[in-house]
């Protein structure tokens, strides 16, 4: 994954400089153009609305009766699931900063961009802001893959962040502008009440009072005793960290968290909930990939190739009886891995175009491929009452068979 990192220094002697040459040439190349917008305008558009159709990719979350589609960057759709096969879209969150969510009682906690807002949805058909915790997170757009310059005669002022970017075409930059533009380019790459339950993707999980949100480099621990107030504690860094991959996903079981990172995973102890501390790590190539742990297993999703690295793809069965050790337990070779979901000895593996796979995950040593569902989906949430998986624009709800079979009972198609 690609994140922005801006230098200080170097931005200060932006202003100054241009993007293009005077030597004549025609040659163009294409630019990232940051897209600036205003932090007061991103806090006053937040809204609710009835049900709306989304266009963007999301992922989903599960509480009560609830279901929650987080279309990234647009916004929250609920459903009432008390019906499986017939879920109803029954509101919209407007929050065009949102990435991930948890919910905890009455309460949903969302981020948006750099701020996390606090929801009262004690009443579904009357949801309410009832808190905005402002400058909490760090947000860096993904760079573009197509882009061979950076324009850095754009950035925001006092109280605006970038929120992404435009392609276009302009003249090449040469000499001077061409190391300034290069340089740019360089540093843009470079508990009372019911916890609901996210997918393998998640970056939100709730301990209690405390309330986690990952970061690419560090851990953030919000104080949400008073969900009227939430405070914010401290970023937690793994100094012990070697590598230099980036945090990705989030899984709680217990009084332990597993962080998913480029390059492994590592297992933090938060048995104080507002100090948890680093405890181990499993580390391979660097590639994309969550991770779910049922008691003494963790299963991780290995997946190499574009932005995530060159390892193959995979899966690895990693033993975590000694926390303070995880070691390799199997490697299961397969193709697209994605998001995954345990449950009942059962290992649910989304590989989007290779549909959702289903093993007998019996002997974690010896996975068993037992049967594949050509459903493109990237991520699954299983129940115990049934299991969800989503896909771009879509969500698929499955019964639970014998022999390891799934069958479908609804669909939403946005």
């Amino acid at each position: 994954m690609k994140t922005i990192r801006f230098f200080f220094c170097f931005m200060l002697i932006l202003p100054f400089l241009g993007c293009t040459s005077d030597d004549g040439s025609n040659e163009t190349a294409v630019f990232a153009v940051p897209i600036v917008k205003s932090l007061d305008a991103i806090r006053s558009g937040i809204s609710v609305t009835g049900a709306r159709e989304t266009h963007s990719d999301g992922k989903i979350y599960v509480s009560q009766n609830y279901l929650f589609y987080i279309a990234q960057e647009e916004g929250i759709h609920v459903f009432d699931n008390q019906n499986p096969a017939s879920p109803q879209n029954i509101a919209f969150i407007a929050l065009e900063g949102v990435h991930d969510i948890a919910v905890k009682g009455n309460h949903l906690y969302a981020d948006n961009y750099v701020d996390l807002v606090t929801f009262d949805i004690s009443s579904i058909q009357n949801i309410t802001v009832i808190n905005t915790l402002q400058n909490v997170f760090s947000f860096y757009p993904v760079f573009p893959d197509e882009a061979e310059f950076y324009d850095y005669t754009v950035m925001p002022n006092a109280n605006e962040i970038i929120v992404g970017y435009n392609l276009e075409t302009k003249k090449r930059p040469t000499g001077m502008h061409l190391d300034f533009a290069n340089d740019a380019f360089e540093g843009a790459q470079g508990a009372g009440g019911i916890v609901g339950v996210g997918g393998s993707y998640a970056r939100f999980q709730i301990n209690n009072n405390a309330l986690y949100v990952i970061e690419p480099f560090h851990l953030n621990v919000i104080n949400i005793s008073n969900p009227l107030q939430p405070v914010y504690v401290s970023p937690i860094y793994m100094t012990e960290w070697f590598g230099g991959g980036q945090f990705e996903t989030l899984f709680k079981q217990k009084d332990y968290l597993f962080v998913g990172a480029t390059n492994g995973m590592f297992v933090f102890n938060a048995t104080d909930e507002f100090n948890p501390y680093y405890v181990s790590g499993f580390s391979h190539a660097t590639a994309c990939d969550p991770v779910v742990v049922n008691q003494t297993t963790a299963y991780i999703t290995v997946r190499g190739g574009t932005t995530c690295g060159a390892i193959e793809d995979q899966i690895n069965v990693i033993d975590i009886s000694n926390i303070s050790n995880p070691t390799l337990v199997s490697t299961y070779l397969i193709a697209e891995p994605y998001g995954l979901g345990y449950r009942s000895n059962t290992l649910y593996v989304c590989c989007k175009n290779g549909g959702l796979k289903v093993f007998d995950a019996t002997n974690g040593s010896a996975l068993s491929l037992e049967n594949t569902y050509a459903d493109v989906v990237t991520d699954v949430i299983p129940l115990d009452s049934h299991l969800i998986a989503v896909g771009m624009n879509k969500i698929i709800q499955y019964n639970y068979g014998p022999n390891f079979t799934l069958t479908p009972i609804s669909t939403v198609n946005f």
